[in-house]
């Protein structure tokens, strides 16, 4: 077999590389991390970038070497951000994988819509902890814990507004049962709550519901649910059928007093909307990780300035144990790649994800 190409455009370490090349001896990987950084200061925001590059990271090499090394690449092992001229350069490339879960992440490059096959890490991400994140979230404000900066701000205690829920009992309405809403489902209910939720794909004949849930639905059964449902999770990937998914019909329909939590895309919730649903009161409050145009600005100062609104930079992954599991699914697909067999994780253009 002749040598296959990888490139990798963000760091490996020694172990991951040991990993990637005991998949076949065929393969030659070329560990360009770093090289990149300038091109990516020049194509992402600034808010970006402050974010995610170290602050004299700035590339390394010249143009005609980094596209050198994109013109040998047969396949790419990606992160976020990432160049986003990579297409035009890379004439041998048969295969994208990045490591993020969210196919939206590549919407700005020019690999959307390609002819390269592009996977992702969906479901294989640290999946816990974002799911920690919504059921710490659910706590907060059902325990009246978003009024603690009221009352310091206002150095006066009351306790008559934090009207503290019990939780046990209650219903939570997942959105999108994959690896992040499963992982949600079995915490909510470990601690005695009511799961239901949507999946785009159904329950195929004799297929179990995944652990956790009561109750799993098509997308169509949405706003039902979410009038039964003291708390909402948004879990699914952002897609052109889920952009403004809650929006002001859903908020209209949602049972009073509930508490939105997304932790997946800001643009699948519509924030005039919820701007509105906070100012009428009809929910209790909401945990944003995340928020429209997250990559280029800070968020909307409507909802920043709400006490009832909760905003973190896209945190919710994180932890002090990495349980991030992408190259695992890249060394697995890198076998089937080399047999000739099919990839886990293709995105479908089509779709979004």
């Amino acid at each position: 077999m002749s040598m296959v190409e990888i490139l990798a455009i963000q760091p490996v370490s020694d172990a991951e590389r040991s990993r990637i090349e005991a998949v076949d001896s065929s393969i030659h990987l070329t560990d360009a991390g770093g090289w990149f950084d300038g091109e990516i200061r020049e194509g992402w925001p600034d808010f970006t970038t402050r974010r995610y590059l170290a602050r004299d990271a700035n590339g390394t090499g010249t143009r005609e070497e980094r596209d050198a090394l994109l013109a040998s690449a047969e396949i790419i092992l990606g992160g976020f951000p990432y160049p986003l001229e990579l297409r035009g350069r890379a004439p041998k490339l048969k295969w994208f994988h990045q490591r993020p879960a969210g196919a939206s992440n590549l919407l700005r490059g020019d690999l959307w819509g390609s002819d390269v096959v592009v996977t992702t890490s969906r479901g294989f991400g640290n999946t816990l902890p974002i799911a920690e994140y919504t059921l710490a979230s659910i706590l907060h404000f059902a325990k009246g814990l978003h009024r603690v900066e009221v009352d310091r701000s206002s150095e006066l205690l009351d306790h008559r507004p934090f009207k503290p829920l019990l939780i046990e009992g209650k219903t939570v309405c997942v959105i999108g049962a994959g690896g992040i809403g499963c992982d949600v489902a079995k915490l909510c209910a470990a601690v005695g709550m009511r799961v239901v939720g949507t999946r785009r794909r159904p329950l195929a004949d004799g297929e179990s519901l995944p652990d956790g849930f009561d109750a799993l639905h098509p997308p169509g059964d949405l706003h039902r649910l979410l009038g039964e449902s003291d708390f909402v999770a948004v879990c699914c990937q952002w897609t052109p059928e889920t952009t403004d998914l809650i929006g002001t019909e859903a908020f209209a329909v949602m049972k009073p007093g509930a508490v939105l939590v997304n932790v997946a895309r800001g643009e699948i919730v519509n924030e005039d909307a919820l701007v509105t649903a906070l100012a009428e009161d009809r929910i209790r409050g909401a945990a944003l990780d995340v928020y429209v145009g997250e990559f280029d600005a800070a968020p909307d100062a409507r909802l920043w300035s709400d006490p009832r609104v909760m905003i973190t930079p896209h945190t919710s992954g994180g932890s002090d144990e990495s349980r991030h599991r992408a190259i695992d699914v890249f060394c697995d697909n890198l076998d089937a790649y080399l047999k000739g067999a099919p990839l886990m994780n293709v995105i479908d253009w089509d779709l979004g994800y």
